[in-house]
């Protein structure tokens, strides 16, 4: 998916009346209530989502309106999802037409307390997409952020995503994560005959495609740094194996095959090795395969069931699950296997730990008093708390900037199933992401390239 960015240089100061297109600034003289969105700690407490004007995208006649639109629909609705902007209704706005061609008239826009605002423009250059926005700070009447994209004219939508990043990012400080896609699993059918299928999707439940037919059962998908490839297990012909699969071009090679069950694997931070559970005799051990030599080490020995391993993002340790305590419980090891120790406390059951991409929490899911539970901690096991509760939820996964958590719940009954859902680290904006068919076990990719 191949997209360029220009960031423009600034302009003369003199040049204010008809400043064109678009200028990358730093945040500079934001007033009182902007600012503070700028340096607002976004892990915890309740949080004032901050109002914030998407005007309709303007089009220069080589796009339908409808299609400008689009992205900056886009855009609102990425900004929105987040919790951290509240986007105003357009039937509000005072001015009209405003695009990147021009200032806009900022007492209209402080009128109806929008603190930001973002201006667009889509177009087409040499059969390539091109689209260009302004970020504005109404307040102070200076502008805060501004880009141009070229990409293919089919990945307009992936244009918003982009723009929404690039304000995000300038008003809270920390990366986006909206031009992300999401591998999982798509369930149809009854209950007891349901069938599995990889799937991806941008992060946002739009572009749905289907990576395996269903023929065969597909379980724990996950991304390789590169966004280009995922590992899974599948049983195809009765056997339990290990995959790689390229997404854009669906190559597909077995990582290999091996005697009983292979569970969860997942990749090392530099995408050169593999670790997963393989059992053996009733138990399960961690192993970790080298992907070039196709080498596996063993990690773990004991005579318990050791799995869901998953690096921590420097790859010099490793979260896992184990019920070798009479429960399930969390354990962090050295990446060789060493320093076996356990974090997780009382007496209530944990699974599915998952490192942070920022290294500083690993996720979780906790089942206690019939209820399963999604929380984070530290890795040394403090700092503890729950962040959402349900009849039955699992297996939480990172956006790659550490701030969101996507997971699935089942829903209970003879017609219910799984179905995905995004919580924040402040446990205050829970979404439900739509899927065409229940969706369950999802892995977020890294930014796009």
């Amino acid at each position: 998916m191949h997209q360029t960015t220009i960031k423009l240089p600034k302009l003369p100061r003199g040049f204010w009346p008809a400043l064109p297109l678009l200028v990358l600034v730093a945040v500079i003289a934001m007033p009182q209530r902007l600012s503070a969105v700028v340096e607002l700690n976004i892990t915890q407490g309740t949080i004032q989502p901050l109002p914030i004007a998407i005007a309709d995208f303007a089009s220069d006649g080589s796009m339908e309106p409808d299609g400008a639109r689009e992205i900056s629909d886009v855009v609102a609705s990425d900004l929105k999802s987040s919790g951290l902007f509240k986007p105003i209704d357009p039937a509000a706005f005072i001015e009209k037409g405003v695009d990147t061609t021009r200032a806009p008239r900022f007492g209209d826009w402080r009128v109806i307390n929008a603190q930001a605002l973002v201006v667009g423009r889509i177009g087409n250059a040499d059969g390539r997409l091109k689209a260009e926005f302004r970020l504005w700070d109404t307040f102070a009447g200076k502008q805060l952020a501004g880009e141009q994209f070229f990409t293919r004219p089919k990945e307009a939508r992936r244009i918003g995503h982009l723009i929404a990043d690039a304000i995000y990012e300038r008003i809270t400080g920390e990366k986006g994560y909206f031009d992300t896609r999401v591998v999982f699993v798509d369930e149809s059918g009854p209950k007891d005959k349901r069938v599995k299928r990889l799937a991806i999707m941008d992060q946002d439940g739009h572009n749905v495609r289907l990576l395996s037919s269903g023929q065969d059962l597909v379980l724990t998908p996950r991304f390789s740094p590169s966004t280009q490839e995922i590992t899974y297990m599948s049983f195809e012909g009765d056997t339990p194996r290990v995959y790689l699969l390229n997404i854009e071009t669906g190559q597909k090679e077995i990582v290999g095959t091996f005697p009983g069950m292979t569970f969860s694997p997942r990749f090392s931070p530099d995408g050169q090795r593999i670790v997963m559970s393989l059992e053996d005799g009733g138990n399960a051990n961690i192993y970790v395969m080298d992907l070039r030599s196709r080498r596996t080490m063993q990690l773990t020995k004991t005579q318990a069931i050791d799995t869901a391993p998953c690096y921590s993002p420097d790859g010099r340790q490793i979260v896992f699950e184990t019920d070798r305590d009479g429960s399930q419980q969390i354990y962090v090891m050295n990446a060789d296997g060493s320093g076996q120790h356990r974090i997780s406390s009382g007496t209530a059951s944990y699974s599915t730990p998952v490192w942070s991409p920022r290294g500083d929490l690993v996720a979780f899911t906790k089942r206690t008093g019939g209820q399963f539970l999604i929380g984070v901690m530290k890795p040394d096991g403090s700092g503890e708390r729950i962040l959402t509760e349900g009849f039955h939820n699992e297996g939480p996964t990172w956006a790659p900037n550490g701030r969101v958590l996507m997971f699935f719940r089942e829903s209970p009954g003879a017609a219910g199933g799984p179905s995905l859902f995004t919580i924040d680290l402040t446990g205050y904006n829970e979404r439900q992401v739509a899927t065409p068919s229940f969706g369950s076990d999802p892995a977020w990719s890294p930014l796009i390239n």
